[in-house]
């Protein structure tokens, strides 16, 4: 068995992402063999070495990866533990495997989010390099105009930053209920993005979905529902 580093153990037995791991193990919260280990460049045998991470003994199910689409409705917290016991994605989707949230989505926004505990596709899919794309349909009050469109999709300033270039376009507008649908595709995946964004354009969000990452999309799911990814939208992601 080839020896890995223990933060890409860990991460890939769906522990956390591969950075949060890392500060676990710098946290002094790892025992490799009953030694604690604090040291990133540590490499173990998954096959042989017992891995304790915070009192508890890591199995190795490196070859049960499992990834899943879930269309998250409102109101439900993508953390895995709520310090106000409101309900997680987690109590959503009932797997034995432990699994975490690929990247985020805030309490009030519904849509697509995948879980997972293969931790180098957590990496793959959250790092901006790889840059895949989340598409999400936003409802603003007022009428978005042209200029307000060519903003959004030239780039706003954000607080601390600028966003980069976005597909934006304009799917209904509602006079009479003073309401644009937008449909906005981002590579980035700041906190609380698109509605910033909209905000920088003087809108205020007051419905947001994501339906799709990259192309795999949640039409066919009823909100609170998921299912496994298939074959082949795995390694589109990875691509």
């Amino acid at each position: 068995m080839e020896l890995i580093r223990l933060q890409k153990f860990l991460a890939n037995q769906g522990i956390a992402s591969r950075r949060k791991c890392e500060e676990l193990i710098l946290q002094g919260k790892v025992k490799v063999n009953g030694k604690l280990v604090t040291e990133l460049g540590t490499k173990i045998n998954p096959e042989t070495d017992e891995v304790i991470c915070q009192g508890k003994k890591i199995e190795n199910h490196s070859q049960d990866f499992v990834y899943i689409l879930l269309n998250k409705p409102i109101g439900v917290v993508t953390t895995a533990k709520d310090q106000f016991q409101r309900e997680s994605v987690l109590d959503l989707v009932k797997v034995p495997q432990r699994i975490v949230p690929v990247g985020r989505l805030d309490m009030y926004t519904s849509g697509a989010l995948i879980l997972t505990n293969d931790g180098n596709f957590v990496y793959q899919v959250t790092h901006p390099k790889h840059e895949i794309t989340k598409t999400y349909n936003a409802t603003v009050v007022g009428i978005v105009k042209q200029e307000e469109i060519e903003k959004l999709r030239k780039g706003v300033e954000i607080e601390d930053y600028r966003t980069r270039p976005a597909k934006v376009k304009i799917l209904k507008i509602e006079q009479e209920k003073n309401i644009t649908r937008l449909e906005i595709t981002i590579h980035e995946g700041k906190n609380r993005q698109v509605r910033k964004m909209c905000e920088a354009i003087e809108k205020k969000v007051i419905a947001l979905h994501r339906s799709k990452i990259g192309e795999i999309n949640v039409k066919d799911l009823k909100l609170g529902t998921w299912r496994y990814l298939k074959k082949f939208e795995i390694e589109k992601l990875k691509m």
